[in-house]
């Protein structure tokens, strides 16, 4: 770890759980520097056992730090300090050399596209942070992989946390044990060091019994040795660090190296009516319905969906040119406000059981509750906001947090696609992008090329999201969905995108760009989305397929006409849906524009420039 500690004499440690003589040398190493920085109790070698698991959240119960909610089986609530609530964009950094390594240079001001630590100041803030940061804590060892275990597109790490939710949530995240040590051995694998930053005795009192350090916190990704350091939060990405840190931000470093990609991306498999199946990708950013497309229910007959993954994908090609993917989590992480039967039944089955629910609402029979669940309270039953206190609707105040969460195993749900540990994973033939676009931006069209297809996903831009710290419903970029998670130079990134055409019989998917959330003057949404999202799908496949069902548009191929299915859909505007309207455009590509020159500026690859001039070309002709 920062600084690179020496390997010394073995060191008496309290191990109350596992034992250190099983570990292989560069694990124990691991351990043993990092309890001699960190100064814990004693150390707890997970492995992933029923028993193991039933301890660790009795643990938290005792201490206050979850409930548990007696309306299911085996689910939990926790409520973090209100200082804890989302990713901090602001203080997760990228630790290189150069500056250039982790981001483009900015014309102006900060950059948007990723934050840079210098070694010199990484050094600085992780000895004022971690000397004795976990005493009178126990330092649980979690040894995990990042898809399915053994699989040649999967990827280990080991996490040392003083956390004991981070383990529970990474034992549904990933797989996590003692299998991964077993198959580990003397191999390579990702270094995670995790500290809420709060020893014992506290400072002063902790809010809701959740430790963390918000003055403190620090997330940092050092590419070069394959390490995670993360400080003071003790939520979410930002300590389960097998997500976001590992899967996009180390991952794509190492896809880039290796030839790959490590993306943003739900996967779902599609199947007609003929039996036929069709797996792919899609990329949006937060709040823009990923959970919800990946499982979705469609309105087609006949048709059916299944889940493979809600959040992220590691491509690769394989020795045959088809692009084949992973989903590396164990289990989803999803946003539970907006989650309904309505929206989203096979989510909400998915998380009935064996669920930690963190910033939801608590009904007083024992059950959850948030904005959006469309569920009926009995009129005996009240409820306790987020911030633990009776909830008053007329206050205006919201129930639970727009960022709280649900962590559930994927196995759990009902549509999970047969195929979604296999080792060599699932063929992928489209690649979808969107965002969420209220105005302008048609509900459906098909990249001309890949090269178009790639700047497609460069100058994707959504309205912000409660994931992240951003405020208000402001539109921002957001290109390919993985602003606060790349790993390295996105002008870099694009042209490793750009760079896939070329590999040796690489059979590239398709690429599409939707927006299921264009409004009408009157601010209603102009296509019904969910189930009926079945029926972009349908047109899709039939590309895919190779169907000449499409005609152009200065955009891209949309559907030719009639070749949507709308049937049973009523009264639809088409016309609106599906229009390009020159002064929109006119100004979307000057924002593009001066996001390329600002942001990405000398290192924006050509072949990315020159669609940006294309499309204003044939938008001139509108």
């Amino acid at each position: 770890m920062a600084p690179q500690l020496q390997s010394q004499a073995r060191l008496p440690l309290k191990v109350v759980r596992g034992d250190l003589n099983t570990l292989s040398s560069p694990v124990r190493d691991f351990v043993e520097q990092s309890a001699k920085l960190c100064q814990p109790d004693s150390v707890h070698i997970c492995d992933g056992s029923e028993e193991e698991n039933r301890q660790i959240l009795s643990l938290m119960e005792e201490q206050g730090m979850i409930k548990r909610l007696r309306k299911y089986h085996n689910c939990w609530l926790a409520r973090t300090d209100p200082r804890d609530v989302a990713r901090v964009e602001s203080k997760t950094v990228i630790v290189t050399p150069e500056q250039r390594d982790t981001i483009p240079m900015p014309k102006n001001g900060i950059s948007q596209l990723g934050r840079w630590l210098s070694e010199k100041e990484f050094e600085k803030a992780f000895n004022t942070r971690f000397p004795e940061c976990m005493k009178g804590r126990t330092m649980y060892l979690i040894p995990f992989s990042m898809g399915p275990v053994g699989s040649p597109l999967s990827k280990i790490g080991i996490q040392l946390t003083d956390s004991p939710y981070v383990v529970a949530s990474m034992r549904i995240m990933t797989r996590m044990g003692s299998v991964i040590l077993e198959t580990l051995g003397n191999g390579q694998f990702v270094k995670c060091l995790h500290s809420v930053g709060c020893p014992l005795p506290l400072k002063r009192p902790l809010v809701n019994n959740w430790a963390c350090n918000p003055e403190l916190t620090l997330v940092a990704h050092i590419p070069q040795r394959r390490e995670i350091i993360s400080f003071g939060s003790g939520y979410g990405g930002n300590s389960l660090l097998g997500k976001k840190c590992f899967a996009l931000r180390i991952a794509s470093r190492i896809a880039k190296e290796e030839g790959w990609l490590a993306e943003h991306m739900l996967i779902l498999g599609v199947t007609n009516p003929k039996g036929q199946k069709k797996y792919i990708a899609a990329a949006f950013p937060s709040a823009c319905g990923k959970t919800n497309m990946a499982m979705m229910n469609p309105t087609l007959p006949g048709w059916k969906v299944e889940c493979v993954g809600d959040d992220i994908a590691w491509m690769k090609f394989d020795e045959q040119g088809n692009l084949r993917a992973i989903n590396p989590e164990n289990g989803f992480f999803g946003v539970a406000p907006g989650t309904s039967m309505k929206t989203n039944p096979n989510a909400m089955e998915t998380i009935s059981n064996n669920t930690i629910f963190t910033n939801v609402a608590e009904t007083s029979d024992g059950g959850v509750y948030w904005e959006g669940i469309d569920e009926t309270l009995l009129p005996d039953v009240t409820v306790t906001s987020w911030k633990n206190k009776e909830w008053v609707p007329e206050d205006g105040e919201p129930c639970s947090h727009p960022n709280a969460r649900f962590c559930a195993p994927a196995r759990q749900c009902p549509i999970i696609d047969p195929h979604w540990e296999s080792p060599e994973g699932v063929p992928i033939e489209g690649i979808v992008f969107g965002g969420r676009r209220p105005k302008g931006v048609p509900l459906l069209y098909e990249a001309l090329n890949w090269q178009h297809g790639v700047f497609i996903g460069a100058a994707m831009r959504s309205e912000a999201t409660a994931a992240a710290e951003h405020k208000g419903k402001v539109i921002m970029h957001d290109p390919f969905a993985m602003r606060p998670f790349f790993g390295y130079n996105f002008g870099k990134y694009l042209s490793h995108w750009l760079s896939m055409e070329h590999q040796a019989g690489a059979r590239l998917p398709k690429i599409f760009h939707v927006n299921w959330f264009r409004k009408d003057k009157q601010n209603n949404y102009l296509w019904p989305g969910f189930g009926e999202n079945s029926r972009v799908l349908e047109w899709m496949f039939r590309r895919i397929e190779g169907e000449d069902c499409a005609k152009l548009c200065p955009l891209g191929f949309i559907p030719a006409d009639g070749a949507l299915n709308l049937q049973g859909l009523g009264n639809l505007n088409m016309d609106q849906l599906f229009s390009v309207e020159k002064e929109f455009w006119e100004e979307e590509i000057e924002a593009i524009r001066k996001y390329f020159d600002e942001q990405v500026n000398n290192d924006l690859p050509s072949d990315v420039a020159n669609q940006l001039l294309q499309l204003e070309q044939r938008i001139s002709r509108l």
